[in-house]
């Protein structure tokens, strides 16, 4: 808290991201509105741990210290565990629902067996490859394979992924959250316009405060850069290198303004750029070409509400606007004072604006195109912020400050998140709670940020994006660091997360279906059949075989317009596909038992080897074509085809598979070769299998509206 404060300026970009310094009182001025409705950044009374002055001197009194400290709660949000992300509640979701099918499936096949048959030791073979069966074995060599190759297409578009699951967030994502400064836009301040008195462009303009930025000593701040900078690309410097400096007056924070003083010929020049209102108390007089030969007016008070009006209308359009003015002085070599700074003549004005990344609108667009909201929280004030969002086409629904956030309930900043485009003066607390106000209204989050500002923000989204140019604290925090300017990756890593939840969902609903289907045939065969339906050695032969037909699943393709929309883990929706889905391969095992009983004649206990042998076959020959059906919601094979080694892996299992009966193992394991007239027959049940699959399929997506 200040007591005493003359000229100080205290730069709180680390709290803000914002470069600019703030003036801070001992007494806040009269002008300002009262400290108890203003966020706690905004006071000019108080200066902050972490801050740095920047110039100017102070007495204060230390009212907080360590953890107790703006600074010190910030820096406890950001250690600690990070919550867990939709990735990690979709998945745990996922393997609790298989788990508990598991538990209740696998008692039930052993004690129907044991009380069925009198072979206990026998059924409890036969429950635990059953268990082994339902169990996915292969998920996470399935999920680790996607989140990888999405991981290594990101490297190949320079972006490290540092948290694997990160791909599949970007997938779910439906809102990114973003700060502006260094992330949409170049942080890098531009001179955008050169203006004279009435507002139009004027040349002069520019070649004074090329004068002013060139032949100042010392560090020269990022407007000067600018200048300079522009002034290279207008090819203007050759026209004025025979300027000669004689003497400067240097910038402070109090007259907020600084004066160079250049010789041409037989005349000095002070040339004068700074705050408008500071500079315009300067100045008598107006460069005005077309009222005069020489342009030179009495700056009138007409003329001053004129000026005030265009440096407002440049305010309000995001750009940060400077006068420049000048006088001509006698042809002398001296030092010169402050009071030489008087009856200036106004020239007109220099625009800065930090500009929007050159690629930010077209991701955005893209963004917006596969389903994802853009929403922008930062230090920044409203009025930059929305000329931002104007530049990158994003359209502004409604605004917030962090003083509204900081009087809202956890409920009502759920509801206004929702509704709200940018967030305005946010305090990195702020930033973090506006985006689980969003989680817990069921969005997937990212934010994508630069400061040390942002690091609790990128902690607490569900994937945090940063680029190389941050902090070393927002990068640590961050699970994605995109190397390069272009932000179009933005929406390449959406698909490829989108891309690698389709593969491990296709995976899943392939998974629980098949076992579901495959337990219930099970249960029929053990309470109908005097012996078991197939023995355990051969049960397990055939879920590896599964198994390895799927390991090319990464690798396959999805369908373009499953790709627009946000996807999420959705277990119920899981439960109910396994529900609808599974019935189906039992309707054709029933078939198959039907055919081998009543057809072949495998009836009895001694001919038990040919029943098996004939659902073996029938068994993985379907598991394996629900690959293909259940990839696509649209006809495998015609309108949607695997990819190439989805394709040749499962045609290979489906022969080995057949191959199998006939082969030295098979007759190890209790098999037996078919009898030729088993084929037309198999390949009637797999056709059929194939169209009541496709019309349950049109059924499911007709009532359910989904499919994958």
């Amino acid at each position: 808290r200040l007591l005493t404060a003359t000229a100080l300026f205290v730069s709180q970009a680390m709290l803000t991201g914002e470069s600019i310094p703030l003036e801070k009182y001992s007494v806040p001025p009269a002008a300002k509105p009262a400290s108890s409705g203003r966020a706690a950044l905004e006071l000019e009374t108080a200066c902050f741990m972490g801050t740095n002055v920047v110039s100017g001197t102070a007495t204060a009194v230390v009212v907080a210290t360590g953890d107790a400290t703006y600074f010190g709660v910030m820096a406890r949000d950001i250690v600690g565990g990070r919550p867990l992300t939709s990735f990690d509640i979709g998945i745990n979701r996922v393997s609790w629902m298989l788990i508990r099918f598991l538990l209740v499936m696998t008692p039930l096949v052993f004690l129907i067996n044991g009380l069925g048959k009198g072979a206990w030791l026998e059924s409890l073979l036969f429950a635990v490859s059953v268990a082994v069966g339902l169990t996915p074995e292969m998920l996470p060599m399935i999920v680790t394979a996607n989140l990888a190759k999405g991981a290594v297409m990101m490297a190949r578009r320079k972006s490290i992924v540092k948290k694997l699951n990160a791909i599949q967030n970007f997938g779910a994502m439906d809102i990114l959250c973003t700060d502006k400064t260094g992330t949409l836009t170049q942080n890098k301040v531009i001179l955008e316009r050169h203006l004279d008195i009435h507002g139009n462009e004027d040349s002069q303009v520019l070649e004074l405060a090329w004068l002013n930025s060139f032949h100042q000593t010392g560090l020269k701040n990022l407007l000067d850069v600018a200048v300079l900078e522009y002034a290279e690309q207008d090819e203007l410097v050759g026209k004025l290198q025979h300027y000669r400096k004689v003497d400067e007056i240097p910038f402070d924070f109090v007259r907020r303004r600084m004066s160079v003083i250049v010789r041409n010929g037989n005349k000095n020049l002070l040339v004068c750029k700074g705050a408008i209102e500071e500079v315009l108390a300067l100045c008598t007089s107006a460069d005005d070409n077309a009222a005069t030969p020489d342009g030179i007016v009495p700056f009138t008070s007409e003329m001053r509400r004129e000026v005030r009006a265009i440096t407002r209308d440049l305010n309000e359009d995001g750009l940060r606007a400077l006068a420049v003015a000048y006088k001509a002085l006698p042809p002398e070599d001296r030092t010169y004072t402050v009071s030489h700074e008087q009856d200036l003549v106004l020239a007109g004005y220099v625009a800065f604006l930090d500009p929007p990344k050159e690629t930010a609108r077209e991701a955005i667009a893209a963004l917006r195109e596969h389903g994802v909201d853009t929403k922008i929280i930062t230090g920044d004030n409203e009025v930059v912020t929305r000329k931002i969002c104007k530049e990158v086409g994003l359209a502004v629904d409604k605004a917030v400050t962090g003083k509204d956030v900081a009087a809202m309930s956890d409920a009502e900043l759920a509801d206004t998140a929702e509704r709200t485009t940018i967030f305005t003066k946010m305090s990195p607390m702020e930033k973090s709670r506006v985006i689980r106000a969003l989680q817990s209204k069921g969005h997937t989050v990212g934010y994508l940020g630069d400061g040390i500002n942002d690091a609790a923000a990128l902690k607490d989204a569900d994937v945090g994006i940063s680029v190389d140019t941050a902090v070393d604290i927002a990068k640590e925090s961050a699970d994605i660091i995109l190397l390069e300017k272009s932000l179009l990756v933005l929406e390449e890593a959406v698909i490829e997360g989108r891309k690698t939840f389709a593969n491990i969902i296709k995976y899943i609903k392939m998974t629980a279906s098949s076992n579901f289907g495959n337990v219930f045939s099970v249960l029929v065969a053990s309470i109908f059949l005097p012996f078991l339906p197939m023995l355990p050695i051969q049960l397990l032969i055939q879920n590896l075989l599964y198994d390895i037909s799927q390991v090319s699943i990464p690798w396959d393709d999805v369908d373009e317009d499953y790709l627009k929309q946000p996807r999420k883990w959705d277990s119920s929706g899981i439960a109910r596909f396994m529900m609808f889905i599974g019935p189906i391969s039992s309707v054709f095992d029933i078939a198959t038992f039907i055919v081998m009983w009543h057809v072949f004649g495998a009836d009895s206990i001694e001919k038990q080897s040919l029943f098996q042998s004939g659902w073996f076959v029938v068994g993985l020959l379907t598991q394996t074509l629900i690959v293909h059906m259940i990839r696509t919601q649209h006809i495998p094979f015609i309108q949607s085809r695997a990819a190439t080694p989805v394709i040749l892996l499962t045609a290979s299992i489906m022969a080995i598979g057949i191959y199998l009966p006939f082969s030295p193992l098979g007759a190890h394991v209790g098999m037996l070769p078919l009898p030729e007239a088993y084929f037309p027959i198999l390949v009637a049940i797999l056709l059929s299998y194939c169209l009541l699959t496709q019309l349950i399929k049109r059924l499911y997506i007709r009532r359910f509206d989904q499919w994958l």
